[in-house]
Formats: structure tokens, C-alpha cells, sequence
């Protein structure tokens, strides 16, 4: 059954023209990943819904697209959500209250249909055997799962039951958390060069207020960065945070949502910034330098024959 689009219209959101002669899809790819307001969306980005015929719930509320996508690289990318082939998507755009709007066409742009914030593309899935069928995705009593009975297990040698065991029977006041301690204090040098430290084991307190101090002196606001992890930013902050443990801290705004705060802690605010932009680190693990914004696009321009 094919329904006919309501809207015919052809035009499509822009975001200005294309920079360094990149074609438009890749352009607006580029606006979609480094916008400047972190929300990861170009004007010619789209949220939409998604609900499938074999489903009775998907696994997001909703996808951002763009509408130079084509509709057959949309099904593709649904094909990684759904489960659905391609091949065997039959895709339908609904407005806000489930009417259908259009059936859409492998060879169209997603803009042709007009759709905007809060329609959903609707999946049906011609393909009897497909993995999305009978709940296969959905209901995991339907999975076979692994099964061994107890005597099958304790005929096994290297499991941690029998491991336990033994240790019981040489200590009756075994516990892991004991044998962790044990063997950490026989080999400090190592279990610190590993980054383990035996469970149950509190952090050492610092009670020095200039703590790391020196280090900070190398710091200053202002200063790129990249912090532990490869996260670079820049410094916005450098001090002692009252609510935070004593000694020197560097507040860093990152260049994506990889920190824990917005520039405040415990209702005290240090600086400015987007929620899960920001965060506290020691001096420490903090290098200051030349580090550029990341512009996965840097080296992408056009054939040469294309405006």
C-alpha cells in the first residue's frame, strides 16, 4: 500500500555555504559534529522518532539526521538500531500524531518530505526471517542460555570456587579483601606501578593546604591543555577549592562533553561553562601546550572541480 507525500516541496535547510570547497553532505556532516553551541546539531539537522512494525518499543527515543541524507542512507543507518535490512525496510515519515505523512523513496532526500522536530519514521519490516522477528530482540527468555550442573562445575580445577575453598582451609579468616591487602604490602613498588590498591582501602587524605602548589605555579587561566585521557580544553580556573580536598586544583573546560560539572561544585561556581563540559583536576594530571581544538575535518577539502 503506498501513501503519497502531503509535502512536495523541495527546498532543504541549509548551514550557509560549503567551506573549503567540500562538497554539501560533507559540510553539513562538519557543522553536525563541531557546532559551536555543543549540542552537536547544524540547521539542517532533524530529530525524528523511530517505531518499528516487529517491535513493541525501540532502543532510543529519538535520532538526530540530515536531511541531504538520502533515504536509502537512512535506512542503513536504522539498520544498526533495528535490526532491519536495508533491502527489506519499507519506511514511513508520521507527523506528531501518528498519521502518515509520506512513504519514503530510496533515491530522495530526507528533506523532500519536510519532516520536522518530533515526527517519526516509522519501519516496516518486509522480511519474514528477519532478526527483529517474533522478539528475537526484545524478549531474552527466547536466548538458550548456558547451563552446567554442580557436579559437571566442581569437577573443574581453575575456578574460583575451588580457589576459595583452599584458601579457607589454610586461613578460616580468609576474605579477598585481606588477600589484596597481603599482597600489595609485599609489593608496594608494583601494585602502585599497576594502579591497584587493595579493596576497601581509602585513598590517602591530604591534610597539606599547599599541596601541589609548585605545580599549579605552572598553570595559569587561559592556557590550553590536554588533561588525563587525552582531553584537551582550556584552563579556566587555578586555586584551592574550598569543597573540594585540601591543596591545589585546575578547573578545565573541555572541548566536548567528556568532564564531570559546569564549571561549579557543590553549588559553589568557579567558572563558566555547559553541563558535562567541565571539571577539577590536580595540576598534575594536567599538561599545558599546544593543543588545538580537534578538527577531524582538517584534512578534508574538495576535488578540486566541485563549488
Amino acid at each position: 500500500m503506498t501513501f503519497a507525500p502531503d509535502l512536495n516541496g523541495t527546498s532543504m535547510p541549509g548551514g550557509g555555504g560549503p567551506k573549503k570547497q567540500m562538497r554539501p553532505e560533507m559540510e553539513a556532516i562538519r557543522q553536525y559534529c563541531m557546532d559551536d553551541d555543543g549540542r552537536n546539531r547544524a540547521e539542517s539537522t532533524v530529530l525524528l522518532h523511530v517505531s518499528h512494525s516487529n517491535l513493541k518499543k525501540t532502543f532510543f527515543q529519538e535520532i538526530r539526521l540530515d536531511m541531504h541524507m538520502t533515504i536509502e542512507r537512512v535506512k542503513h543507518k536504522l539498520e544498526f538500531h533495528a535490526g532491519t535490512s536495508a533491502v527489506s525496510c519499507q519506511l514511513f515519515l508520521l507527523d506528531e500524531n501518528k498519521q502518515v505523512l509520506a512513504e519514503c523513496e530510496d533515491d530522495k532526500m530526507l528533506g523532500y518530505y519536510s519532516p520536522y522536530d518530533g515526527c517519526t519514521l516509522h519501519i516496516v519490516d518486509l522480511d519474514p526471517h528477519s532478526m527483529s522477528a517474533g522478539g528475537w530482540l526484545e524478549d531474552t527468555s527466547l536466548v538458550k542460555k548456558y547451563e552446567i550442573s554442580e557436579e559437571e562445575y566442581n569437577k573443574r580445577e581453575n575456578t574460583y570456587r575451588n580457589f576459595k575453598a583452599k584458601k579457607l582451609a589454610e586461613d578460616p579468616n580468609w576474605t579477598y579483601a585481606k588477600d589484596m591487602a597481603e599482597r600489595a604490602a609485599k609489593n608496594p613498588e608494583a601494585a602502585a606501578a599497576a594502579g591497584l590498591m587493595p579493596m576497601g582501602a581509602p585513598k590517602p587524605k591530604v591534610e597539606d593546604d599547599d599541596y601541589l602548589k609548585e605545580e599549579a605555579g605552572k598553570i595559569k587561566v587561559g592556557d590550553r591543555c590536554e588533561a588525563a585521557g587525552g582531553r584537551r580544553g582550556e584552563v579556566m580556573f587555578v586555586g584551592q577549592v574550598a569543597e573540594l580536598p585540601k591543596g591545589y586544583w585546575v578547573g578545565v573546560k573541555y572541548d566536548e562533553p567528556v568532564g564531570k560539572n559546569d564549571g561549579s561544585v557543590k553549588g559553589a561556581r568557579y567558572f563558566e561553562c555547559q553541563q558535562s563540559y567541565g571539571g577539577f583536576l590536580r595540576p598534575d594530571l594536567v599538561e599545558v601546550g599546544d593543543f588545538p581544538e580537534d578538527d577531524p575535518f582538517a584534512d578534508l577539502g574538495g576535488d578540486g572541480d566541485e563549488m
